[in-house]
């Protein structure tokens, strides 16, 4: 199924279930994406090789094949367009295990089409034409290409490791709890579990804290975390 609204930013569906892949191409092609399906890990991971998705989409549970692993193929073979994870369970290691994998995020079942077209225009939307980079120490975040920088090295963020360490970045200093970082970063609306930050602040560790060096982010036991150089 092809859907023709705007061939300039199209989606890549990959869902075995063809009633869920014609939902999910069927709601795309309403918001003004174009949406290509495939069923299949052969066919999208082709797919992939031939054109450039602005965004994928795949099932955690494909025939052959887990879409886990078909997001590792993917980045294995230099594809970084955003990916998210269609997944039936939320949990933490659920969370690990997307992130593990490289994917962006994901979208729970059953599969609601509000929650869906609000997660793919907030990957989608137009780039920032800015300039504005936030600096503390070494490390800068550069808000126009949503990269991070330490001690000269380019780092590649997800957009939610984005938006975190954004926040962050403009709270130099001060502890910040749970609770305003959820609001913040996740949104008044989510409903996860709170050590959802405690992901994510791991996975910001790993990519800009070297072994060896001062941590940057920091965790104020019982309260939240806190961006500082001592």
């Amino acid at each position: 199924m092809i859907a023709t609204h705007n061939p300039a930013v199209f989606v890549l569906v990959i869902e075995p279930d063809e009633t869920l892949a014609n939902q999910l191409a069927f709601d795309l092609q309403e918001a003004g994406y174009d949406a290509i399906v495939t069923h299949d890990a052969v066919n999208g991971l082709q797919f992939c090789r031939d054109r450039q998705p602005a965004l994928i989409v795949v099932d955690r549970m494909l025939v052959g094949e887990s879409g886990l692993s078909l997001c590792k193929n993917l980045r294995n073979i230099g594809n970084r367009s955003p990916v998210l994870i269609l997944m039936a369970r939320d949990t933490v290691d659920d969370r690990i295990a997307c992130l593990d994998a490289g994917a962006d995020d994901y979208i729970l079942k059953p599969y609601r089409s509000e929650d869906f077209l609000k997660l793919i225009r907030l990957y989608l939307k137009p780039d920032i034409d800015t300039t504005e980079q936030l600096r503390f120490g070494d490390l800068i975040l550069d808000i126009g290409t949503r990269r991070a920088i330490y001690n000269s090295k380019a780092i590649d963020l997800t957009m939610k490791e984005f938006e975190l360490l954004k926040f962050l970045m403009e709270h130099p200093r001060e502890v910040l709890t749970r609770d305003k970082i959820l609001e913040n970063v996740w949104g008044y609306d989510f409903m996860g579990e709170s050590n959802v930050i405690e992901v994510y602040i791991r996975y910001l560790r790993l990519k800009i804290e070297e072994e060896g060096q001062k941590r940057l982010i920091q965790t104020v036991r019982g309260v939240g975390y806190v961006l500082r150089d001592s």
